[in-house]
C-alpha cells in the first residue's frame, strides 16, 4: 500500500552536479507556502546548512573528542577574513545567528543572515570549509570552551545514561568512544604523550572536511539560478581528497557482549525514579520507507485505554511513558538502532519495577501475537499526511539543517519527506523489528536516589555511580517461557479526533490588522482574530483563568501546582487521542493564573477544548494521586534548586519582586504536609475568585463563547524593589553538591521605563552580544555560556551580563571582576562608535522586528504576550520600529554611560560551591556524605577581598523590607 501525499509546501528544488567541485548533489532551494489558496509568504531571512559526513565516530583513539574540538576551531578566521570572531560579528551586525553541531556520524552547521547580506555571509561562511585559519594560538582557549561545555553537560542524568550505555559497546567499537572531549583529553594528556594537537587538528581537517562527504542547503528569495550561480561561484574551492568516505557499517551488533542483557543500577542527579528498557537492533535507516520503530513507539507510548501507561496510572506506579528510537546518531547510526522503552516511576512503581517490566513485555508479546496491523498503520499515516500537507513554515535556519541531513541519508526523491512521511505498509518488515523486542535481548537501566551507596563501580568520563546485576532469576526464567497476556491490554480504538474537514471559514466580521476584543464583561474579556494571511485550516485558543488565591502564601503555591499536575494526569488517558491527531494541548501553572494552551486543525478543535473544561469544573483528586503527586513536587522543586542557573534566577527575583514566594520556600511547605481536603478547598477558592482573559486566533469565525465564572480583578504583576544606589551581591552555596558549575549575574536596574527606552535597552544588547561572547569566552575563555540579557521585571526595566563558569577553574568574584573589565572596554567601544557603525545596529533591529512572521504559531505567540500581561499593545512591533528610527547615537551611549555612573543600581548574583566545606561537614555520616544536599534553605557565602567594597546581602527579607517600592508598572507607550 502507497500513498501519493500532495506536497502543501511549494518548493523550488534545484539538483546541480559540480562535480569534483563539490558534493555529487546540491539542494538550493527559495521555500514560500502556498496555504490552499495562492499566497507567497517568504521569511525575510536567509539560511544555508551544511553537513559533513563525518563525526565522532572518526575521532583517533589517543585524541577523544577531537571531531568535536574541529567544530569548534574551524569558525576561528580563515586566510580571507582572518579575524578570530569576525563571522559572529557580522551576523551579529546583521540580525543573524549561528550553530553547529557534532553527532557520531554527520557534523552540521548552519547560520541565517539578513538576505541582502546573505551572499557576503555565504562567502565568508564557505572559507571555513575552504582556508580556515585554527591559529596554534587560540587551541588552548578553545579547549576550555570545549570542556566547560562537557562540564555542563556532566550534571544532565540523559547524557550520563548515553555515556554509561556507550561504555557497554564491544572493545574498540566507535560507541565507546568519549564523544565530547574536555582539557583532559584535548590538552593535559597529549602534552604527557607529546602529541600535537595542533598538527593533528589540521590532518583531520585535511582528510575529512572534504567536498565529497558534504551536502549543502541554501534557502532564500533569489532565484534559484541566482542561488545556484552563488553557490558555484563560492564553493568551487572546497578541497576534494577523494578519499573513500569513512564507513562503520561492518561493525554491527556492538551490543552483543556479556555486559549487554543485565540490570544496571544508577545514581541519578536528580531526585528521580526511572526505568529504561533498551535493546540493541541492526541498523534501521534502510527501512525509512516503512519506518518500523515509528509504528512500534506509536503503539507503546499510546496513553489511552489498554495502554502501558494507563495501567500503569492507574496503580499509582509511573507518571511518564516515552518509547522509539530519537534518531539522533547516538540513537541511530550505520551500525546499530536502539529502540528503548523509559518510564518515570513512582515511589511505589520504584519498589515494583520488575512488575513494570513484566507489564511492558507482556504488551510486546501481544504485538507480537497480533502482527502489524493495516488499520492503525494507516490511521498514523493518515495523521503524518495531515501534519505534512498542512504543516506550518518553520524557520528557514532550521528548514535547512533539517534538509542537508536528510540529503546525507535518503535519495533526491525523498529529501523533503523522507524523515516525515510513512510511505509504505510492510508488514513483513514491522515483524523482523517486533520479534527482536524480546525480554532475554533486552538490557535494564533503573534510577534512583535509593541507590546511593549501593553503586561501587564509576563510569569514567562523567562519574556515574552504578552497579550491575543479572535478571532476577524468577523473572528471568518467567520471560524465557510462554508468559501468559495480560487481558486489559489492548490495541486503541479508532481514533475520533482525526480531522477532515479543512475548509477554510469565511469571515463573519471585518479582516483586521491586529486581534480585536469581541467580548468583555465582569467575568472576562475575549479576544479574536480571524486568520486570512496563513490560510492553514488551524486555529490557537489560549486562556488565562486568574486568581487572587494563588500568590497568597507559599502552601496556596504548591497546591496550585498539585492541583494543575492532577488535572493534567486525570486528562491524559482521555485527550491522547487528541494529543496523537495532531491537536496539542498544555496546561501550565502561571504565576497568577492557569493557562490553557489549545492548538490544532479547527475542525475537532472545540471537542478538545470543551474536553478540558469540564475535566476542570469537575475536578477531583483520588487519594492515592494525591500522594504520588505530592511525592513527585518534591523531587520537580529540588532537581529545579541544584541547578545553579535556576536557583540564581529565584534568587535574584526574590530581591527584586515584592510578595514573591520562592522555590526553596515551596519545597518546605510541601515538605510540612499537605492533605486531599486542603486541596479541594484551595480549588474551590480559585474557581469562585477567577477572572479569564481568552484569546482565539486563526480558522474560526467570532462566534466563540466565553468561560463562564465569577471574577475579581486581578493583577498579573509583581510589584518591584527600587535597588540602592550602590552595589550589592547576594552570594549563595549551590545546593548540588556533585556539580562545580557556577554562575555570576550582574544586574543594572534602570526602573520603569517607556516602550522607548526598553528599545533603547533591546539595542545596547544587541550591541554587546557579540563583543561580551569575544571577551569573556573567546579571550578569557570563562566558560561556554556568556551573555547580555536585556530584563523586563514586572514592567521594570534593566540589563545583565551573565556567566556561567566552573568553581574548579574560576572564583565567582574574579569572573566579576572580568564581567566589570569587559563593561569598561564596552564603555570605550560605545564612545568610539562610528555613525555607520550605529546605523547598521539600528537597521539590523528594525529588519529583525520587521520581518514577517513565518507561521501563524508566531504571530498567536506575540498577541498571546500582550494579552497575558494585560498591556494588549498588539502594534507593538510598529511602534517600536518608529521609535528605532528615531534613535541617535548619543542617546544609547548617554543610556549606557547612565548605569555605569555614581549613581547606578547594581546587582550581582552568584551561585557556586563553597571553597572549603564548613567544618565537621565533610565527615557528616562518616565519609559516606549523601550526594543529595539539603535544599530547604539557603546558604548565604561571605565575599572574598576581590570585592572587599561590595556590601552582601546575607539576609534577603531583612535587605528588600527597607526599600522603596516602585508602582505596578506596564511598558504600555
Amino acid at each position: 500500500m502507497k500513498t501519493n501525499v500532495p506536497l502543501h509546501t511549494n518548493i523550488s528544488l534545484s539538483s546541480v552536479d559540480l562535480n569534483k567541485l563539490f558534493c555529487p548533489t546540491i539542494i538550493i532551494c527559495t521555500v514560500y507556502f502556498t496555504g490552499l489558496h495562492s499566497i507567497s509568504h517568504v521569511p525575510c531571512a536567509s539560511a544555508a546548512a551544511l553537513c559533513i559526513g563525518v563525526g565522532s565516530f572518526s575521532d583517533p583513539n589517543d585524541l577523544p573528542g577531537l571531531a568535536h574540538f574541529l567544530e569548534h576551531m574551524v569558525f576561528m578566521g580563515s586566510e580571507k577574513y582572518p579575524s578570530e570572531n569576525g563571522f559572529d560579528a557580522f551576523l551579529k551586525k546583521h540580525g543573524g545567528s549561528d550553530n553547529a553541531s557534532t553527532d557520531c556520524e554527520r557534523t552540521i552547521f548552519q547560520f541565517d543572515v539578513q538576505r541582502k547580506r546573505f551572499k557576503e555571509a555565504l562567502d565568508r561562511w564557505a572559507q571555513f570549509f575552504i582556508c580556515p585559519l585554527m591559529i596554534e594560538d587560540a587551541i588552548d582557549r578553545e579547549v576550555e570552551a570545549v570542556d566547560s561545555e562537557y562540564q555542563l553537560a556532566k550534571p544532565s542524568d540523559s547524557h550520563r545514561k548515553e555515556m554509561l550505555f556507550g561504555s557497554l559497546a564491544k572493545p574498540n567499537h566507535p560507541m565507546s568512544k568519549f564523544c565530547w572531549g574536555n582539557a583532559q583529553t584535548l590538552k593535559t594528556e597529549p602534552r604527557e604523550k607529546n602529541i600535537n594537537v595542533y598538527k593533528r587538528l589540521r590532518e583531520f581537517w585535511k582528510r575529512y572536511y572534504s567536498a565529497h562527504y558534504m551536502t549543502l542547503a541554501v534557502q532564500s528569495k533569489e532565484s534559484l539560478d541566482t542561488l545556484e550561480e552563488w553557490v558555484r561561484e563560492i564553493f568551487s574551492q572546497v578541497p576534494n581528497n577523494g578519499k573513500p568516505k569513512p564507513d562503520f557499517s561492518d561493525q554491527l551488533s556492538p551490543f552483543e557482549t556479556p555486559a549487554f542483557n543485565k540490570l544496571y543500577r544508577m545514581v541519578p542527579v536528580r531526585k528521580v525514579h526511572a526505568l529504561t528498557i533498551t535493546w540493541a537492533l541492526p541498523p534501521q535507516e534502510k527501512h525509512y520507507r516503512v519506518k518500523p520503530l515509528h509504528y512500534i513507539a506509536w503503539l507503546i507510548g499510546h496513553e489511552g485505554t489498554g495502554s502501558i501507561l494507563s495501567m500503569l496510572r492507574r496503580k499509582c506506579w509511573a507518571l511518564a511513558l516515552f518509547g522509539g528510537n530519537s534518531e539522533t546518531g547516538f540513537d541511530q547510526n550505520t551500525t546499530y538502532s536502539i529502540f528503548s522503552i523509559s518510564i518515570t516511576l513512582t515511589d511505589e512503581g520504584f519498589q515494583n519495577f520488575y512488575e513494570v517490566a513484566h507489564l511492558v513485555f507482556q504488551y510486546l508479546k501481544m504485538l507480537q501475537t497480533l502482527g502489524p496491523q493495516q488499520r492503525i498503520y494507516e490511521e498514523i499515516q493518515k495523521i503524518e499526511a495531515n501534519e505534512f500537507h498542512y504543516q506550518e513554515q518553520t524557520d528557514p535556519i532550521e528548514y535547512v539543517e533539517d534538509i542537508c541531513e536528510n540529503m546525507q541519508l535518503f535519495p533526491k526523491e525523498d529529501f523533503l519527506t523522507g524523515d516525515q512521511l510513512m510511505f509504505e505498509f510492510k508488514p513483513e518488515v514491522i515483524s523482523v523489528a517486533l520479534k527482536l523486542l524480546t525480554p532475554e535481548k533486552a538490557n535494564l537501566l533503573l534510577l534512583s536516589p535509593e541507590h546511593e551507596g549501593q553503586c561501587p563501580l564509576r563510569e569514567k568520563w562523567f562519574g556515574t555511580q552504578y552497579s550491575v546485576e543479572d535478571i532476577q532469576q524468577h523473572w528471568r526464567e518467567l520471560w524465557a517461557g510462554d508468559f501468559d497476556l495480560n487481558p486489559s491490554l489492548h490495541l486503541p480504538a479508532e481514533n475520533k479526533f482525526i480531522a477532515t474537514d479543512f475548509t477554510l471559514k469565511t469571515s463573519d466580521c471585518p479582516d483586521t490588522e491586529y486581534p480585536v476584543r469581541i467580548m468583555n464583561n465582569d467575568r472576562g474579556c475575549l479576544w479574536y482574530k480571524k486568520d486570512n494571511k496563513f490560510k492553514i485550516p488551524k486555529a490557537y485558543v489560549r486562556f488565562h483563568l486568574i486568581s487572587p488565591v494563588i500568590q497568597k502564601s507559599p502552601k496556596n503555591l504548591v497546591l496550585f501546582d498539585l492541583f494543575v499536575n492532577i488535572l493534567v494526569h486525570n486528562l491524559a488517558e482521555p485527550a491522547y487521542e487528541a494529543d496523537v491527531a495532531q491537536l496539542e494541548y498544555k496546561l501550565v501553572a502561571g504565576e497568577h493564573g492557569l493557562v490553557i494552551k489549545v492548538k490544532g486543525f479547527n475542525h475537532k478543535l472545540p471537542l478538545l477544548f470543551n474536553l478540558i473544561v469540564d475535566y476542570l469544573a469537575d475536578f477531583s483528586a483520588a487519594p492515592d494521586v494525591f500522594s504520588m503527586f505530592a511525592e513527585q513536587l518534591k523531587k520537580t522543586y529540588f532537581n529545579i534548586l541544584i541547578k545553579p542557573e535556576k536557583l540564581g534566577k529565584d534568587v535574584r527575583l526574590l530581591i527584586l519582586e515584592h510578595s514573591r514566594w520562592s522555590t526553596i520556600q515551596k519545597y518546605q511547605a510541601v515538605l510540612d504536609g499537605l492533605s486531599v481536603d486542603e486541596l479541594m478547598e484551595f480549588v474551590s477558592s480559585f474557581k469562585s475568585e477567577l477572572y479569564a482573559e481568552g484569546l482565539v486566533q486563526g480558522n474560526f469565525t467570532s462566534t466563540v463563547s466565553l468561560l463562564t465564572f465569577y471574577i475579581l480583578e486581578v493583577p498579573v504583576l509583581f510589584r518591584v524593589v527600587e535597588l540602592p544606589q550602590k552595589h550589592h551581591l547576594c552570594k549563595v552555596k549551590s545546593l548540588n553538591k556533585g556539580d562545580a558549575n557556577s554562575e555570576v549575574t550582574v544586574y543594572y536596574q534602570s526602573g520603569p521605563k517607556n516602550l522607548r527606552e526598553h528599545t533603547l535597552m533591546e539595542l545596547l544588547v544587541m550591541h554587546m552580544e557579540e563583543p561580551c561572547f569575544d571577551f569573556l569566552r573567546t579571550k578569557e575563555t570563562l566558560g561556554y555560556h556568556v551573555y547580555p540579557t536585556c530584563r523586563n521585571t514586572s514592567g521594570v526595566l534593566g540589563f545583565s551580563v551573565t556567566v556561567e563558569t566552573q568553581a574548579t577553574k574560576f572564583n565567582t568574584e574574579l569572573v566579576e571582576t572580568k564581567i566589570e573589565e569587559f563593561l569598561v572596554s564596552f564603555g570605550e567601544k560605545m564612545n568610539s562608535l562610528s555613525d555607520e557603525a550605529f546605523k547598521t545596529q539600528v537597521t539590523a533591529l528594525v529588519k529583525l522586528k520587521g520581518c514577517e512572521d513565518t507561521h501563524l504559531g508566531e504571530e498567536v505567540d506575540r498577541n498571546w504576550t500582550e494579552v497575558v500581561t494585560q498591556q494588549f499593545v498588539f502594534d507593538r512591533l510598529s511602534r517600536e520600529i518608529d521609535a528605532l528610527k528615531l534613535m541617535t547615537k548619543a542617546e544609547l551611549v548617554n543610556w549606557f554611560m547612565g548605569h555605569r555612573g555614581e549613581g547606578n543600581r547594581k546587582l550581582s548574583v552568584h551561585v557556586r560551591l563553597p571553597e572549603h566545606p564548613a567544618a565537621g561537614e565533610e565527615e557528616e555520616e562518616g565519609s559516606k556524605m549523601s550526594l543529595y544536599g539539603e535544599v530547604s534553605k539557603l546558604t548565604f557565602l561571605p565575599a572574598s577581598t576581590l570585592l572587599a567594597s561590595v556590601t552582601t546581602i546575607t539576609d534577603i527579607q531583612a535587605f528588600t523590607s527597607t526599600l522603596n517600592l516602585y508602582p505596578y508598572h506596564k511598558i504600555l507607550k
